[in-house]
């Protein structure tokens, strides 16, 4: 007879909530030149990543797609991922 083997259960990580990046490190402020933390909450298509995934919260989630769409324009981030 072949036992069943059990895996750990996936619901308790659905239950675990990200904490806000910008909330957990006390940034208040921050540019929309700071590519490199900007990066951090795009996908792999560079669309801004939603806030259940990245963990933000709504003020902060905000504040980071006011500062993309700002570094878009400025042609610091590219507005989709060029394929050739």
């Amino acid at each position: 007879m072949a036992y069943k083997q059990t895996y750990p259960k996936q619901q308790n990580k659905r239950n675990e909530r990200k904490q806000c990046y910008f909330c957990s490190n006390d940034i208040d402020v921050f540019d929309f030149k700071d590519v490199t933390l900007l990066k951090n909450f795009l996908t792999h298509q560079y669309k801004i990543a939603p806030r259940k995934r990245v963990g933000n919260c709504s003020k902060h989630q905000r504040l980071v797609a006011k500062a993309i769409k700002q570094a878009r324009i400025a042609g610091l981030l590219p507005f989709t991922q060029h394929k050739m």
